[in-house]
């Protein structure tokens, strides 16, 4: 019998934990594999044993940063030391590049033979496009949620595959699912409009974008009472969240995911995206996870000063939102930085209750180019990784 393959997987985000979950499932479906490193609930409920909280690296935006610096230079100095002693066969780095690449630029200092991945390509296509010959300095092999990019990776010496979104194969909820989530909630989809709110994952994120939020629901509310509103909220943010929203004239019902497992969880949230008729929603990955439940949305996003003029001088596009980029369109909604305001955003939600026809075939169409239909983008990770390593 082989020796099982051993991987040293390091997330650092929601968003790369439900990669790394799925990853780490579809090496588990072809090979016997023993995994060391960082990662949320999704990836520990796939058997891994996390080196250290991976909320201490969901931080973003270069004020929120700088106070931060002393402990993710402790976490890079305590990860590293963990690969090199655990002498994987293979590190996989996902997303967060500000801390996934400071390891793998170290580890490859202390193991020059170790085969490095690393999964979600840099968007180049939006901005920095340096970044990817930067990249290609410690990582050998990138797995691919668009695609558009592997030709991109390759032109700057790394192999890659396009692997598709995970977004496609998260099971959709069933009639008796969204039923009992809607007997849960209170909600009667036949009678009640159900607007989500998303204002993101992250605390500076939430600092920014909830106050905002609230305005625009009591304007909403203002115009026609009998909208009800819906904001999911993770662990790491659930207390800010409740404390903000708890001073608002009319809270919103708060779906939380204490009491349920991870993959509970995500059924229930995917159930509230495909009962709600629209969502205010950060930019960001939760715009696919709308688009797989077939709900509209707007787009909104605020960032500090210097983090917003870093962005605007270095972007190569003028949408950030997955939907409009891969069908060339401007279906979507954005209102980013200087134009996140409460005057722009809450017509363009009584719009979007009224017409959601078009967006929703913009929707469509991104699912089918993610790879919807086809093998399960886990598997086909797990495939492209395994492939690399021969």
């Amino acid at each position: 019998m082989s020796a099982p393959l051993k991987a040293f997987v390091i997330a650092g985000e929601p968003s790369g934990d439900k990669l790394g979950g799925a990853l780490m499932a579809g090496l588990k479906t072809l090979q016997t594999v023993e995994f060391q490193g960082v990662g949320g609930p999704l990836m520990q409920a796939q058997g891994l044993r996390s080196l250290f909280d991976m909320s201490d690296l969901s931080v973003m935006g270069l004020l929120e940063v700088l106070p931060r610096v002393p402990r993710l230079l402790k976490r890079v100095k305590q990860t590293v030391a963990a690969v090199v002693a655990a002498q994987p066969d293979v590190l996989i780095t996902i997303d967060s590049p500000d801390f996934c690449l400071r390891v793998a630029a170290k580890v490859r200092e202390a193991l020059p033979d170790l085969k490095v991945v690393h999964y979600v390509a840099p968007s180049v296509w939006a901005w920095r496009p340096e970044r990817a010959e930067k990249m290609a300095r410690h990582v050998d092999h990138v797995l691919a949620l668009l695609p558009f990019e592997p030709p991109l990776m390759q032109a700057v010496g790394m192999s890659s595959d396009f692997v598709g979104h995970p977004v496609v194969a998260e099971p959709k909820p069933d009639a008796a699912n969204l039923r009992d989530t809607a007997q849960e909630l209170g909600f009667e989809p036949a009678n009640d409009r159900l607007i989500c709110l998303l204002p993101g994952s992250r605390s500076g994120e939430i600092k920014r974008l909830l106050p905002l939020f609230q305005t625009v629901v009591e304007r909403l509310q203002n115009d026609d009472p009998a909208l009800r509103f819906i904001l999911p909220i993770s662990g790491a943010v659930r207390e800010q969240i409740r404390g903000q929203t708890a001073r608002w004239q009319k809270p919103p019902l708060l779906l939380d995911p204490a009491g349920f497992t991870p993959t509970q969880a995500e059924a229930r949230k995917r159930a509230v995206f495909a009962l709600s008729h629209a969502a205010l929603a950060t930019s960001g990955t939760v715009a696919l996870e709308l688009a797989a439940a077939d709900c509209p949305m707007v787009v909104a996003y605020k960032a500090n000063y210097l983090t917003t003029r870093m962005v605007k001088k270095l972007a190569q596009i003028d949408t950030a939102n997955l939907i409009n980029i891969v069908t060339d369109s401007r279906v979507v909604p954005e209102f980013l930085f200087e134009n996140c305001t409460v005057d722009k955003i809450t017509p363009a939600i009584k719009q979007l209750i009224k017409s959601p026809d078009g967006q929703r075939d913009a929707c469509r169409k991104t699912m089918l180019a993610l790879g919807e239909g086809g093998e399960d983008p886990g598997l086909r990770a797990a495939r492209s990784v395994l492939d690399f390593l021969g």
